[in-house]
């Protein structure tokens, strides 16, 4: 035998469960476009990288209108590089020119690091013409030379994407693609 305490406690619960299985189903079914992915499903084709003191000292717009990335952090097992990204002004992949130097001596394996080298960084500043410093959106892109990839990949695991930079994998980005922050 059952009360009337007991009866409006299971149709309440009953009631409950009820509201929340629509309310969870209409959350997961709505979408703006129904052919269109969930932002998360799809890998990101532009970014933007912000100069910051850290990491990222040297990204903007340089004389010619091209946007650009300036690295001497850029490592592979051997070896570090100057690595200088451009773009277009329209955010697509132009060129890369990559420099080996050597890598400071006691660094950890994995450990990304300034390759001290200053002259080679003004000079590669100074092709860039009175350059600004500055957001930039851009396209990831990578590009081989010599065997080693260079450039801004997207990669994804465990079903969220991320962009980073290699050689060395010291910079990912991740969505919102806003360049504020950014793992290291």
């Amino acid at each position: 035998m059952t009360n009337s305490r007991g009866s409006v406690r299971t149709a309440s619960w009953t009631l409950c469960m009820t509201a929340l299985f629509f309310v969870l189903t209409a959350c997961a079914s709505t979408r703006a476009d129904p052919d269109e992915g969930d932002a998360m499903d799809q890998a990101p084709t532009r970014f933007r990288i912000v100069p910051d003191d850290y990491h990222v000292p040297y990204a903007g717009t340089a004389a010619d209108g091209r946007k650009f990335f300036l690295s001497d952090e850029l490592f592979s097992r051997d070896s570090s590089y100057v690595g200088l990204f451009l773009w277009k002004a329209d955010g697509t992949f132009d060129e890369v020119k990559v420099d080996k130097v050597t890598r400071p001596a006691g660094l950890p394996p994995g450990q990304a690091a300034s390759a001290n080298a200053d002259k080679l960084v003004a000079a590669r500043l100074a092709e860039l013409g009175k350059y600004v410093l500055e957001p930039i959106d851009v396209e990831p892109f990578t590009k081989e030379i010599d065997n080693i990839t260079f450039g801004w990949e997207v990669s994804q695991y465990e079903g969220e994407y991320s962009i980073h930079i290699e050689p060395g994998d010291f910079i990912a980005y991740y969505e919102p693609w806003d360049g504020l922050g950014y793992d290291t």
